[in-house]
């Protein structure tokens, strides 16, 4: 039996494929169209998902949307009444969106749907609609290692809901308890967002790379003004600070006249108030959740917890979390945001509506397995493919079988050079696992800075993560335990730290960046962390072998892996997406499955205007 999930029209709209229960193809939209985080309804994505499994759009049994849009209409309407006058802007910006397409949005998805398979309407398969922390939930339980556990969905707002309380049991979830809107974790976490001069819905991993750089002076004003939080973790909000309700921004005057003036402008420069600001709610965040898990866990007696949600891609709490909190082991879905809201609307149906058990493994700290699959439940190109590529564009390059190109690799690494590595099935997820990942040497001091600054285009402060080879984890980092996903921050060993001089200590702000921490300092961010990602070979053995082979030449059994994007872009999902990513960034060579491709060989972009218009580069 296949069942298709979809997720859209908010943001990072997606597509997900089960067979049987099994995730079977699952990607965001905004990997076809190139419009990051595209809110758009997921046509390509549902194309590819059939494609991959070989089917047509009738031979699917039920397709799920993963909220109740006439339920957030619901909501919509009462905040705008209960905030009215002050809503009136908002709500004739939203209104007419609601009235032409969201209010008619079943008949808009079978339209839709109807036109990818080339049937009727009357041939759509039937329509079901999950609610939206159901999806979150199902996504995080039903993909776990778990037979049973609690799971914790925090989000800005689905319908009515921003933080949910679940108990999963087989093939069973059971609401235990919920905060409504617009008492919101993950809304707080985004007025800071804005007030920052970062984007929300896009910026908040912006505000948790900043925190380190502060110190968290705020605390107490945000505990004293802006929230007040229960032993439990449950918590309100004092609204007369927040604008997000019936408003077109996030916070209000008093808010700013709290902190001691107006948001910061984008792209202006970042001031110490910014860092501390992070810094502050970021602490605050961490006491919330560890909160809700201590509450979970005198609660539910569960031994088990897992995490979904946009707030759970927060991966400084997450490893706090792991290492302070009363769980044996916790699982986080690795497309925790709204695109693992197709997956979990999927999932939902297969076991809550079909009542078929789930999947369950050991769930112990040291077992990789899951249903997820290392979360390679995206397109891949074959070796035919990439050289018919390769040839109609005349591009030159080098093809060697996997032994030769790793070490090949290896080297080009040692040397300090920066690799686009592009293999197999893309990521389901906003992180780079491996598959579409921008590769350095951790133990370069420079990693850092070239790979901000040249490469991917952005903030110089934001940090890179490790893909460590799993059995290797514990000799650099205090972690236990398996880490695929890259959503745990853990410490750095001791004995991988160097020594910092006296005046180097004194440094405040980005100033901190200058120094070298560890013997892995492209990787180690100011507060000695790292954001970590275990590779597996059973998961990723390409990977694994060119991480092998980097250590045999190096003794480093570390990358830097960071997403294969520029700013502002998407993570590439073709050997075109990367190649045009490759030309228009400094990176020295892209490896597209078995072919490697030197830049020195390709020509230069600013004085070939015809390969310029061929790959649509500005």
């Amino acid at each position: 039996m296949y069942i298709l999930g979809i997720s859209a029209f908010y943001h990072d709209s997606a597509a997900a494929l089960l067979k049987d229960g099994v995730p079977v193809a699952a990607v965001q939209e905004e990997r076809f169209t190139r419009i990051k985080h595209d809110e758009n309804f997921p046509t390509n994505a549902i194309r590819y998902c059939l494609e991959q499994a070989g089917i047509e759009i009738t031979e699917v049994k039920n397709i799920v949307f993963y909220d109740k849009p006439l339920t957030k209409f619901e909501r919509l309407l009462e905040s705008y009444i209960g905030y009215a006058p002050a809503g009136i802007k908002s709500f004739i910006h939203a209104m007419p969106i609601w009235l032409k397409d969201k209010i008619f949005l079943k008949r808009n998805i079978k339209e839709q749907v109807a036109k990818i398979g080339d049937i009727s309407i009357d041939e759509v398969p039937e329509l079901l609609f999950s609610e939206h922390h159901q999806s979150h939930a199902a996504s995080a339980f039903f993909s776990s290692p778990f037979e049973k556990a609690s799971i914790l969905c925090l989000d800005g707002v689905g319908e009515w809901a921003t933080t949910t309380i679940w108990k999963g049991n087989k093939s069973e979830m059971e609401l235990d308890w919920e905060i409504d809107f617009p008492h919101s974790l993950g809304l707080l976490y985004s007025a800071f967002t804005y007030y920052t001069g970062f984007k929300v819905n896009s910026g908040e991993y912006k505000l948790m790379g900043l925190a380190p750089y502060g110190e968290p002076r705020f605390t107490d004003l945000i505990y004293q003004h802006l929230i007040d939080l229960k032993a439990d973790g449950s918590f309100r909000l004092d609204m007369s600070y927040f604008n997000y309700a019936a408003g077109l921004t996030m916070t209000t005057s008093k808010f700013s006249k709290l902190f001691g003036g107006p948001p910061r402008e984008s792209e202006s420069t970042i001031t110490q108030k910014e860092m501390d600001l992070a810094a502050s709610i970021q602490k605050v965040t961490e006491e919330i959740v560890l909160r809700l898990a201590n509450g979970i866990f005198q609660e539910h007696g569960n031994d088990y917890l897992c995490l979904a949600g946009g707030v759970a891609l927060n991966c400084v709490s997450n490893g706090r979390l792991l290492r302070e909190g009363p769980f044996k082991n916790i699982w986080v879905q690795p497309a925790a945001g709204d695109a693992g809201g197709a997956l979990g609307a999927a999932q939902a149906v297969w076991h809550q509506f079909y009542k078929n058990e789930k999947e369950s493994f050991s769930g112990e700290r040291n077992d990789y397995k899951d249903l997820m699959q290392g979360s390679y439940l995206g397109p891949s190109f074959s070796n035919e493919q990439i050289e018919i590529f390769l040839n109609e564009n005349e591009i030159q390059s080098l093809k060697l079988e996997d032994d030769g190109l790793f070490e090949k690799v290896a080297d080009h690494l040692d040397e300090g050079k920066v690799i686009g590595w592009f293999q197999g099935r893309m990521e389901y997820g906003p992180r780079s696992l491996g598959n579409r990942s921008i590769l350095g040497d951790p133990r370069n001091t420079e990693m850092q800075t070239t790979m901000n600054l040249k490469i991917k285009y952005r903030e110089s402060f934001r940090p890179f993560a490790p893909a460590v080879l799993f059995e290797d984890v514990s000799d650099y980092f205090d972690f236990e335990g398996v880490g695929p996903y890259m959503l745990f921050v853990g410490q750095l060993r001791e004995d991988q730290l160097t020594a910092i001089k006296l005046e180097e200590k004194k440094l405040f702000g980005i100033e901190k960046l200058k120094i070298p921490r560890s013997k892995l300092p492209a990787i180690t961010h100011v507060d000695n962390s790292a954001r970590i990602q275990t590779v597996h070979s059973e998961t990723n053995p390409r990977f694994h072998k060119l991480i092998s082979s980097f250590k045999k030449k190096t003794n480093c059994g570390v990358l830097v892996n960071t997403s294969f994007n520029v700013r502002g872009e998407p993570i590439v999902c073709t050997p075109q997406d990367a190649y045009r990513c490759f030309m228009r960034t400094e990176m020295d060579f892209l490896v597209l499955e078995n072919y490697i491709i030197n830049k020195k060989d390709q020509p230069v972009v600013a004085e070939d205007e015809s390969w310029k218009q061929k790959f649509e580069l500005d």
